[in-house]
């Protein structure tokens, strides 16, 4: 590592660059961060005179997206790392200070998923020792979990300790090189608006480390600091109980289930859910079990991506005749399913179709313990406006009552407890990138619960000759057929998505959205980004006003809703279509290919990927 004198001269020539901004910035960094893997990053940067990456490093800060600030870790203020991880808790303590005086006796909940890069010193266990510190310096009790947990379990320890607020390190389903902090709100939800931006202004004024928020050791030597572990893996096993219908019917199931980590913390969790509900274990991918932060055998560790990523699953369900695989994502918040067709395929349920499947199977089992009628008025399922509409056609005609929210779980989350302080209850809530919550037990979403009711849902419906797919074609023949596709591409310039989406709300002269895409002629138009909807009398969105992100939604005049949003952890625009068809409705080859074809002018027209330079899926 360099002297400070070699570090004094390297700022000095960036000072002939004029950017008083950046050397300031560089100076801070060397002035506050202990860790030498990340010093030593920077200081390489400043010798080779890589200014522009300096700037992209060190010139800007991370922001709260649908899933809390996620970014690649290594060196730098943009990035997750020691340092931001330690400035990030002494904001939240600040405004949790603020919100709560009795914080010193409700105190902070912290978790931590298996990922770690050695270049830069990062794991997420470290990481969550740092944050403990911070509260602890500060005389905060601190729940920290001695090992690795499914993110549900945060969330879930919030409100069974009543604590202020929960923290938890994870990066989900990202790259390998990306970690998080994700944050919850005394409720078990997600924060959203306006603690979000709050915390983050307390971030930017508490920007220096405290001596003492380095201290490590504390962890260990600290009176407030308690392992939760036992007492939540008991209470949120034994609470399982209220998802689980048919105990009897499970021991005696003679379907076999093969389960995915995917290199994550769900094998033990799982294993246990499924034993909680009567099955034997599921027999577990032996090379995808155990915790890997290089996620070595799979392209990504995202279970959504399909059959090609599930491949060392399905292959040792053949092998050990299982019909079924599940598959939790890193963290176990979300979960994919696979079931083996009678021609030896496999079919992969989209996000969409589990929860047309989930959601029967919760209504079905709620109807069986509440006979009367007028009891289905105060039932509630939740979903994310770019979801499928199967949850709308299912409350027509069954009498509950469905909403919408915005794209993220935290928006869910914080929905259901409104409707909970109601003497509401909502039975199942879901987003289409294969995040589920049956229930309301926890406040997210939930692959490791999901997996146990996946299992008991399969069992039930093979006692009556019928698959997983054959019961969501009986769903679809009720209640109309909705076939969705969904997709993405990848766009690394935050000034090109800027741009694409700035031309759509300019392409017929300012202020005018396109009429048509393709040979498809556009009704109605809802820009949530700026408040617009053309389809409301007085021209505004009913849902909230979301300026941080890009979402444009296009309703075509056959029937087809098409929404082009930007991700808010990865760097992504992404695009869902879907075609609702009316019960009875039997022509679904055609549907499906009206459905494709509006995809495809979607994508061309509205996002010019080669003019772009936009890449596409690549799995």
């Amino acid at each position: 590592m360099g002297s400070n004198g070699d570090l004094n001269a390297n700022s000095q020539c960036l000072s002939a660059t004029g950017d008083p901004v950046l050397d300031k910035a560089v100076s801070q960094w060397m002035t506050w961060d202990k860790n030498p893997l990340t010093r030593e990053q920077i200081e390489s940067l400043v010798q080779e005179g890589r200014v522009v990456e300096l700037r992209r490093r060190l010139c800007s800060r991370m922001t709260f997206g649908t899933a809390g600030l996620r970014a690649a870790m290594g060196a730098g203020f943009a990035r997750i790392n020691d340092l931001t991880i330690i400035q990030s808790t002494q904001g939240l303590y600040k405004y949790l200070a603020k919100c709560f005086p009795d914080l010193k006796t409700r105190g902070l909940v912290v978790g931590y998923d298996t990922r770690a890069q050695a270049s830069s010193g990062c794991t997420s266990e470290r990481l969550a020792k740092l944050t403990a510190a911070v509260m602890l310096c500060k005389d905060v009790p601190v729940y920290l979990f001695s090992t690795y947990v499914p993110t549900p379990f945060v969330p879930y320890a919030v409100m069974k300790y009543g604590a202020a607020a929960g923290v938890m390190i994870t990066a989900s389903h990202n790259r390998k090189e990306d970690n998080g902090y994700k944050v919850y709100w005394h409720n078990g939800a997600q924060i959203a608006s306006p603690h979000d931006k709050e915390i983050l202004h307390c971030i930017e004024e508490s920007a220096e480390p405290w001596a003492e928020s380095w201290n490590e050791d504390l962890v260990e030597s600290s009176l407030l600091k308690r392992d939760p572990l036992e007492d939540v893996c008991h209470w949120y096993m034994e609470e399982l109980n209220t998802l689980c219908f048919h105990r009897e019917l499970n021991a005696k199931s003679p379907l076999k289930f093969v389960h995915s980590s995917f290199h994550g913390v769900g094998h033990n969790y799982v294993q246990r859910a499924f034993q909680q509900f009567g099955f034997p274990p599921p027999i577990p991918v032996p090379e995808q079990k155990d915790p890997d932060p290089d996620f070595s055998t799979v392209s990504c560790p995202n279970p959504e991506e399909g059959e090609s990523v599930l491949e060392l699953s399905l292959r040792l369900a053949e092998r050990e005749e299982a019909r079924i695989v599940v598959a939790t994502d890193p963290d176990a918040d979300r979960l994919a399913v696979a079931e083996q067709n009678d021609n030896c395929g496999w079919k992969v349920f989209t996000g969409n179709e589990l929860a047309a499947l989930l959601g029967w199977w919760m209504l079905f089992n709620w109807k069986e313990a509440h006979p009367d009628p007028a009891d289905t008025e105060r039932v509630y399922m939740l979903a994310t406006t770019v979801s499928s509409k199967i949850l709308e056609a299912f409350a027509r005609i069954e009498g509950f009552q469905f909403e919408e929210t915005l794209p993220g779980f935290k928006w869910i989350g914080n929905r259901i407890h409104e409707l909970k302080k109601a003497g509401k209850e909502v039975i199942f809530s879901f987003e289409e990138s294969i995040g589920f919550l049956c229930g309301n037990m926890v406040l997210d979403k939930d692959g490791v619960s999901t997996a146990a009711v996946v299992a008991e849902m399969a069992s039930y419906l093979h006692t009556k000759n019928l698959s997983l797919n054959q019961q969501l074609c009986n769903i679809y023949e009720i209640y109309g057929y909705h076939i969705s596709r969904t997709s993405y591409v990848l766009c690394n310039d935050p000034p090109t998505i800027h741009r694409i989406f700035s031309r759509l709300r300019n392409f017929g002269g300012q202020g005018v959205y396109p009429t048509s895409c393709g040979d498809y002629c556009i009704t109605h138009i809802r820009d949530v980004t700026t408040g617009y909807d053309s389809s409301q009398p007085d021209k505004k969105c009913v849902l909230p006003l979301s300026k941080s992100s890009q979402m444009l939604t296009f309703t075509f005049q056959n029937g087809i809703v098409a929404t082009l949003r930007t991700s808010g952890t990865e760097p992504k625009i992404k695009y869902y279509t879907e075609f609702c068809a009316s019960p009875g409705e039997r022509d679904i080859s055609s549907l499906d290919e009206e459905l494709r074809k509006v995809a495809a002018a979607l994508v061309e027209e509205f996002l010019e990927p080669d003019k772009n330079d936009l890449l596409g899926r690549s799995v």
